[in-house]
C-alpha cells in the first residue's frame, strides 16, 4: 500500500475508534501512526487498541507505528462548597494549600512546588486560560493574586503557571508506571509531557532504555525558551500548539512552529503538529476554510507528521477526518509552488561522511531518471537524513528490523519495508530492486538509488551510493549498476 503523499498521518484512538474495522479503515483511509492516549481509558483498553492496530499491520503487510503519548503531571485547583463562582477584574482572589473547600476569595491549590517558584508579577492562568491572574504577594503556603482577566472558577479547573519553570519532573507516578507498561507492550515511541527543560528528556530516556523512541511535546514557554538542548536530547519533536496557545500569546504560535519545525528538520528528526487542525470535524463531516489552510501549512512547512486528536479519538467523522487530511496533503503536495517552498528550507549539509552520501543522492535522483532512493539501515539514520534532503523522487527505508521500520513510518516520505538480513551490498541492491518494483515504484528498466553503511549493522555510517537497475537478474549477473 503506496501512499501518494509525503508527509504522515498521525490518528489517536479512542471511544470512537475502538474497534478492528475502524482502525483497519482508518490507516487505509490514510493514517500512518496512531496515537494512545495515556491519559484516558484503562491499561487493558490500550492493549487492546494495541492489538488490534497490530493485527492490521499483519493482515495489510505494512509496518505502522504506534506512538503512547504520557499525560504529565496535571495542576488543577480544588473544590468549591458552593461553586461555581465568577470572578471579576480588579478582585484579589488567595491560592493555598488549605484543603478546606473554596469559596468566592479562595481556593486550594495542591502544588507547594508552584508557591516555591512564583514571584510577584507572576501568571497563572485558570481554565485553560479563560482566567488570568497576577500574583500580587506569595509565600511558601500561598499566593494571593489579582484578576487580570474574569470569569466562572469551579472544581479542579486546571492551572498554568506559563512564565516560570516549575520544579516539576514531566514524569509523575502515573507516568513512570504507564510508560514501563508501553514500553513492555510494544510501542514504537513515547510522547513526553510537560518537558521543561532537556534532563526531562533524560530522565524518560534512562526509564525507556532503548525501548522506545522519546518525542518531546513542546507545550510550555519553558520549553520553548530551551529548545535546542530539548532537540538535542529527543528523537523527535511534537508541537502542541493547544497549550502553547494558553500560555503565550496566540499570535506567537505560529512563528514558534516555523521556527520548531525547521529546526527539526535542519537536523534531520521527526516533528508532528499537533492540536485541533481539524477541530470542527468532531460534529461536522466536512471543515472548515481556515482548518484547511491550518493543516496545508504545516504541510507546507515541511513537517514531517501532521495530527488528529479528538477529530479521530472521540469524534462523529473519524474516517472522513483522515481522509480530508490525506487529500489536503496530496493537493499540497501536487501544487507547483510545494517543491520551491521545500527547497528554500534546505539548510547546507554537514561536513560528515554520511551527510554527503545522502546529498549526493538526492542530487543523483533529481539529475538523472531515477525513479526511487532506497536506504539500507538498521538504525534507520540513513533514512532520516534522506528524509531531511526532501528529494523529488519516493524514499524507499529498507531495514530487517521491524522495530526500525515502525518508528521510521513517522517521517517524511519513507515507505518502510521489513527485508531480509544481508552481509553483502550486492543483496541490499538485489533487496532495493526488488521491493521497488513489488511496491509499485519502478519497473525492471527504471533505475534507483541506493545508499548503505559498510560494515552492515553500524549506526550512523553511510559511506556507499550505486545507481542501479530495478531488475534484480541483472544486478546478479554483475551488471545493471553505475
Amino acid at each position: 500500500m503506496r501512499r501518494q503523499r509525503n508527509v504522515k498521518i498521525v490518528a489517536t484512538l479512542g471511544p470512537a475508534s475502538d474497534s478492528y474495522e475502524m482502525i483497519r479503515n482508518l490507516f487505509v483511509a490514510g493514517a500512518d501512526v496512531f496515537r494512545l492516549n495515556m491519559s484516558h481509558g484503562t491499561h487493558d483498553d490500550i492493549a487492546k487498541r494495541h492489538q488490534m492496530i497490530r493485527k492490521v499491520e499483519a493482515e495489510l503487510g505494512r509496518p505502522i507505528g504506534i506512538l503512547a503519548d504520557l499525560q504529565g503531571p496535571k495542576l488543577r485547583c480544588g473544590t468549591f462548597a458552593n461553586g461555581p463562582y465568577t470572578l471579576t477584574e480588579g478582585q484579589s482572589f488567595r491560592f493555598d494549600l488549605d484543603p478546606a473547600e473554596g469559596d468566592g476569595t479562595r481556593v486550594c491549590l495542591p502544588h507547594p512546588e508552584i508557591f516555591q517558584a512564583l514571584q510577584v508579577g507572576s501568571m497563572l492562568l485558570v481554565n485553560d486560560g479563560k482566567i488570568r491572574v497576577r500574583v500580587t504577594e506569595r509565600s511558601p503556603q500561598h499566593a494571593v493574586t489579582e484578576v487580570m482577566v474574569g470569569g466562572e472558577i469551579s472544581n479542579r479547573k486546571g492551572v498554568n503557571v506559563p512564565d516560570v519553570v516549575l520544579p516539576l519532573a514531566a514524569l509523575s507516578e502515573k507516568d513512570r508506571k504507564d510508560l514501563e507498561f508501553a514500553c513492555t507492550m510494544g510501542v514504537d515511541w513515547l510522547a513526553l509531557s510537560f518537558v521543561q527543560r532537556a534532563s526531562d528528556v533524560f530522565e524518560a530516556r534512562e526509564l525507556a532504555d532503548g525501548r522506545a523512541a522519546i518525542l518531546s511535546k513542546i507545550e510550555k514557554p519553558a520549553a520553548v525558551n530551551a529548545f535546542q538542548e530539548i532537540l538535542d536530547a529527543s528523537d523527535g519533536i511534537m508541537v502542541a500548539r493547544g497549550d502553547l496557545g494558553v500560555e503565550l500569546p496566540v499570535h506567537k504560535v505560529p512563528p514558534i512552529q516555523k521556527r520548531l519545525t525547521r529546526a527539526c528538520r535542519a537536523v534531520g528528526k521527526p516533528v508532528i503538529v499537533a492540536t485541533q487542525m481539524l477541530e470542527s470535524m468532531i460534529s461536522s463531516p466536512v471543515p472548515t476554510r481556515a482548518e484547511v489552510s491550518d493543516v496545508a501549512t504545516a504541510i507546507y512547512e515541511g513537517a514531517d507528521a501532521v495530527m488528529l486528536s479528538a477529530e479521530s479519538a472521540a469524534g462523529d467523522y473519524p474516517i472522513e477526518a483522515v481522509t480530508t487530511m490525506n487529500n489536503v496533503a496530496e493537493s499540497v503536495e501536487g501544487d507547483a509552488t510545494f517543491r520551491p517552498v521545500i527547497e528554500a528550507q534546505r539548510t547546507a549539509a554537514r561536513s560528515g561522511v554520511s551527510d554527503a552520501i545522502t546529498v549526493a543522492a538526492r542530487e543523483v535522483a533529481e539529475t538523472t531518471k531515477v525513479k526511487a532512493i532506497c536506504c539500507f539501515s538498521h538504525s534507520g539514520t540513513t533514512a532520516l537524513l534522506t528524509a531531511r534532503e526532501r528529494p523529488r523522487v519516493p524514499i524507499i527505508a529498507l531495514t530487517p528490523l521491524i522495530g526500525t521500520a515502525r518508528r521510521l513510518a513517522l517521517s517524511w516520505g519513507l515507505h518502510c519495508a521489513v527485508v531480509p538480513e544481508v552481509d553483502r551490498f550486492k543483496l541490499a541492491v538485489v533487496n532495493a530492486a526488488r521491493i521497488a518494483r513489488e511496491h509499485g515504484f519502478a519497473q525492471e528498466d527504471d533505475r534507483i538509488v541506493v545508499t548503505a553503511g559498510i560494515p552492515f549493522g553500524v549506526a550512523g555510517s553511510t559511506n556507499i551510493l550505486r545507481v542501479a537497475t530495478a531488475n534484480e537478474r541483472a544486478i546478479y549477473e554483475g551488471g545493471g549498476e553505475d
